[in-house]
């Protein structure tokens, strides 16, 4: 069994210590900075520690369904001052995946979208095609016209080489049955993220990990994932912001992905709150793999290095 974590809360001397050991965080952001739009209280002044102490602060996070720019908006609105290269969202992680790394030759490089409109932005931001996403004419019930005409390809782009799946509030029978197709037919599978749950209004519901069960179940395939923890989001990450790794820390509020993530790509530490998905109980019970190396109960006990 792994060693447990440092608990940080209420010492100051440790948390020094704690922040003194690394020039960058990396921030997961619902759990963690706020749950939906809840802002979690100390998180702005918490932050500005940080920054006033030299630190460089990333947001990374697995939420598709908003653009870099959708979530720099959404930073400032809380209070939070932020650029979009600070930003590194799992549909911005998807799109330069896609057109940096596997770069499809045309014809057949476009990609069907199960999600919303953050994946569409990033897609276009890195010069993608797409078909899918939040296209109205996917937003209705199957009918037997549709049937046959996806069993003879005549509603489908010959033009698909890749589905990628992610959040989408929208999603229904029409647009697995699209995506089921278009990997029939031979493309390549890939989603935002396989989180399981989204948290939200202090409660959990379905995450993008649930859009993507549905088509690992009819084609036996599992996508690749280029969200948390998948290290082809760190290799990006390390990349565009060139930061030693063992000088950089992981905050986040779930084991499987965000503590995972800094773990696997052997960053200098993980800190995990208590204010999202996890509990103590995830890594304390016997045979637990992902154990991170500190944890407060909530972001804001990190203040304490103020005194």
């Amino acid at each position: 069994m792994a060693s447990q974590p440092k608990y940080l809360t209420g010492d100051p001397a440790a948390i020094n210590e704690f922040i003194d050991k690394f020039d960058v965080f990396l921030f997961d952001c619902d759990g963690v900075l706020w749950s939906g739009d809840h802002l979690f209280e100390g998180t702005v002044e918490t932050l500005e520690l940080l920054r006033s102490r030299g630190k460089r602060v990333v947001f990374v996070t697995n939420n598709s369904t908003k653009s870099r720019e959708d979530y720099r908006r959404k930073l400032a609105g809380m209070g939070i001052p932020s650029e979009v290269d600070e930003i590194f969202a799992s549909a911005y992680s998807s799109a330069v995946y896609i057109s940096r790394i596997l770069r499809l030759p045309a014809p057949r490089n476009k990609v069907f979208v199960i999600g919303e409109s953050g994946i569409e932005h990033e897609l276009r931001t890195e010069g993608v095609p797409f078909v899918g996403g939040t296209d109205p004419a996917l937003r209705r019930d199957v009918t037997p016209e549709d049937f046959r005409a996806m069993a003879d390809g005549s509603l489908l782009d010959p033009d698909v080489g890749v589905v990628l799946a992610g959040l989408d509030f929208h999603i229904n029978y029409l647009k697995l049955a699209l995506g089921f197709q278009y990997l029939r037919r031979g493309a390549k599978f890939l989603a935002t993220n396989l989180d399981s749950t989204l948290p939200m209004s202090h409660t959990f519901f379905p995450g993008a990990g649930s859009i993507s069960v549905p088509l690992v179940n009819m084609t036996g395939e599992t996508p690749v994932a280029l969200g948390k923890p998948s290290q082809a989001m760190m290799d990006a990450i390390e990349g565009k912001f060139q930061l030693d790794r063992a000088r950089t820390c992981m905050v986040g509020d779930r084991m499987d992905t965000d503590i995972k993530f800094g773990i696997q790509g052997q960053l200098g530490g993980t800190l995990a709150v208590l204010t999202g998905v996890s509990t103590k109980e995830h890594w304390e019970k016997e045979g637990a793999e992902v154990v991170p190396a500190y944890y407060v109960d909530k972001l804001s006990d990190l203040r304490a290095a103020e005194s």
